[in-house]
């Protein structure tokens, strides 16, 4: 592809635009006010970017990231967690109502049977139209959704992006499904609350904290799901914009995950802090997580059922599985990942 190639003009424009924005909006946030952790530089990002690379650990032409620590040992060792037949469903449902957290719903258009006489079988037909990136569809992030300072997981540039989509890193790296450990770190729990607040931080002290409290050690090619409340904070007091005002991890927790040799990243909301916390870096945890461990992220779940249901059995652990759309050049894709306990 050429310098003056249309497409290609669009993709590095389109990436400029992305860095200027994130720049914007990073420097317009303000930081957390903790005391026990300092703000956070770009320059402390790109710092934690080099320490979690996984570039080349798999090869220089790998596309699978940590979905290379799912092995079949370790989905063996899954499978023998599925010992009471309880499946609990992940992912929030989907809504046509548009709220302050959902400002592109669902769009769910119907055409009714059309009754002929004399035909004995009818149908009815449905079109779906859906922006599922963002703040509420619970989707699985293909590696090449994200790219920071211009480079994606393994080191791809952004000519692996064009208006046809993907040509590397995309959610066909999981066509085959994903079966591995779940494990839930449930923060609201461990600190002995219905839910967190938006403007709350999950901090690697956190983790720890659940891991002893729960009696259970992240392993490497665990699929981990964070719980903030969202959804229950959502049911109590009603909808607001998350993506202006969210809980979310810090940063640092990358180091921790990369540490861990996690596989996949759940969350029930989108993974990062709103608003950055960072300046100059839009969505921080997405950029070390996605463009540079390698790990696909599912965004937007809904883990209180889950909650519920370990909560009653006392097992924090459980076998997952998730298989996106077959889209070949897809960013990502809309999934319902099951719990089986």
């Amino acid at each position: 592809m050429s310098a003056s190639d249309p497409s290609r003009r669009e993709v590095l424009a389109a990436a400029g635009a992305m860095a200027i924005a994130s720049s914007v909006a990073g420097t317009a946030t303000a930081q957390p006010a903790d005391a026990a952790h300092p703000p956070l530089t770009k320059a402390d990002i790109d710092r934690m970017a080099q320490k979690v690379s996984n570039a080349g650990r798999w090869g220089a032409d790998d596309q699978l990231g940590t979905l290379n620590l799912i092995t079949p040992a370790k989905r063996k060792q899954a499978l023998a967690l599925a010992t009471h037949g309880t499946t609990v469903s992940l992912a929030h449902e989907q809504s046509t109502e548009k709220s302050d957290d959902n400002r592109q719903p669902l769009i769910q258009t119907i055409r009714p049977p059309n009754f002929k006489p004399g035909e004995a079988t009818t149908f009815v037909f449905e079109t779906y139209t859906m922006n599922y990136h963002g703040g509420y569809f619970t989707h699985m992030d293909a590696l090449g959704h994200c790219f920071y300072d211009g480079i994606s997981y393994n080191g791809a540039t952004p000519e692996i992006a064009s208006e046809h989509g993907l040509s590397k890193l995309s959610i066909m790296t999981s066509s085959n499904g994903v079966v591995t450990r779940g494990v839930l770190m449930d923060i609201p729990r461990l600190k002995n609350l219905p839910y967190l607040e938006p403007t709350d931080i999950v901090y690697p002290e956190d983790l720890d904290g659940w891991e002893k409290k729960a009696g259970i050690k992240v392993t490497s090619g665990d699929a981990i799901f964070i719980r903030t409340g969202r959804w229950a904070r959502r049911k109590d007091k009603g909808s607001w914009n998350a993506a202006s005002q969210g809980a979310g991890l810090h940063s640092s927790c990358a180091e921790w995950m990369h540490a861990r040799d996690v596989g996949i990243l759940g969350t029930d909301d989108v993974g990062d802090k709103a608003p950055s916390p960072v300046p100059g870096v839009f969505n921080p945890v997405h950029s070390l997580v996605l463009a540079r461990m390698g790990t696909p992220m599912i965004d937007d779940c809904d883990l209180e059922a889950v909650s519920e249901t370990a909560n009653q059995l006392k097992r924090w652990t459980f076998l997952m599985m998730v298989a996106p759309m077959v889209i070949p050049t897809g960013t990502g894709s809309p999934v319902n990942p099951i719990a089986i306990f």
